[in-house]
């Protein structure tokens, strides 16, 4: 025989209350006698009846579920942001669906689509671009939307990040107080805002303030992987450089043993500033020395954000910055 889906009409039934009694039970709604509370939490546990959750959105036009676009599910940046998310989700009794778009802008589409088509309540977004189908998109939608730890160059959606701008200019300037007058600097794609306009302003500042000419041969755009940063070696000697301020952890690490497989000591004769202080920072030798950025909060951060967006809470501000710092370990002097 197939089993009958028990509904709340049926607990209500068979416990003899009204099904507005059943939904306060199921709720936690505290206006609810004792004895009564007791005699339906013994029937919905006797029938097995677990509350519909698609019923219930149709209902209040809720979901209780927020989408998390993550361009790469792999890399430790991403998910100690998303570690920060899930939490605060769980304490607002939100459900998460976590989707991976591999940095890929039709895929990134697709994905945006996939879980505006269940109805998500809200979404983050961790990429690092927002291709113009994209913003498009995100503003036909009317889905509340919330960046975490990447910016948006029209400040046109709510976003929380740290100051890179300020955060290159520092780690940069370290590196100068060193001696190194050929700094190169190392990241992922330049089209990416955060990294093409924050790091790159932040990097020429630093060298205009101390009357060095920006040279384009020291700067490298490749991809965020640590394959990237080992082939990228034999550039790196070419063009002359003594040090490097790298946009990605996983990358620098490449790097780092790029310089030491070619017999380089570090730092003595190459130095390395990392930017996002994951826990790749402290496995690899040396241990990289980093920009920190607090990767937990921001996630924590952007989910409160959307949660007041989602209850239509007044914001006063579109983006919140959080602090960063600066941890020196064995790859600069």
């Amino acid at each position: 025989m197939e089993k009958h889906t028990i509904t709340i009409y049926d607990v209500a039934r068979e416990a003899a209350v009204s099904m507005a009694t059943v939904s306060r039970v199921v709720n936690g709604n505290p206006n609810v006698k004792p004895a009564t509370r007791k005699k339906v939490l013994e029937v919905i546990d006797r029938l097995d009846y677990r509350p519909n959750a698609v019923a219930r959105g149709l209902a209040s036009k809720k979901t209780t579920t927020v989408g998390v676009i993550i361009p790469d599910v792999t890399n430790v940046y991403f998910s100690s942001l998303a570690r920060g998310i899930d939490d605060v989700a769980t304490m607002y009794k939100y459900n998460i669906i976590l989707a991976n778009s591999d940095g890929n802008p039709q895929k990134e589409l697709l994905v945006l689509n996939t879980l505006l088509a269940k109805q998500v309540d809200g979404i983050i977004y961790m990429g690092n671009n927002i291709s113009p189908e994209l913003r498009s998109q995100f503003s036909r939608s009317k889905t509340p939307i919330v960046l975490a730890g990447s910016i948006d160059d029209k400040e046109e959606m709510g976003s929380v990040h740290i100051n890179y701008v300020a955060a290159v200019e520092e780690a940069v300037a370290d590196l100068l107080n060193h001696g190194n007058q050929r700094v190169a600097f190392i990241s992922g794609p330049l089209s990416e805002p955060i990294n093409g306009e924050d790091r790159l302003k932040g990097y020429k500042n630093v060298l205009a303030k101390n009357g060095i000419d920006f040279d384009p041969e020291l700067v490298f755009e490749t991809d965020y992987s640590y394959r990237a940063g080992e082939i990228l070696w034999p550039a790196i000697v070419s063009a002359g450089a003594t040090a490097a301020f790298v946009g990605d952890d996983e990358l620098a690490a490449g790097v780092l043993n790029g310089a030491q497989d070619a017999g380089v000591k570090v730092p003595e004769e190459f130095e390395l500033i990392t930017s996002n202080n994951s826990k790749i920072t402290e496995i690899v030798r040396q241990k990289m020395s980093s920009i920190t950025q607090p990767l937990y909060d921001i996630g924590a951060v952007s989910m409160r954000y959307l949660t007041k967006m989602m209850n239509k809470e007044e914001m006063t501000e579109k983006t919140v910055e959080l602090p960063y710092g600066f941890i020196k370990r064995s790859t600069t002097k």
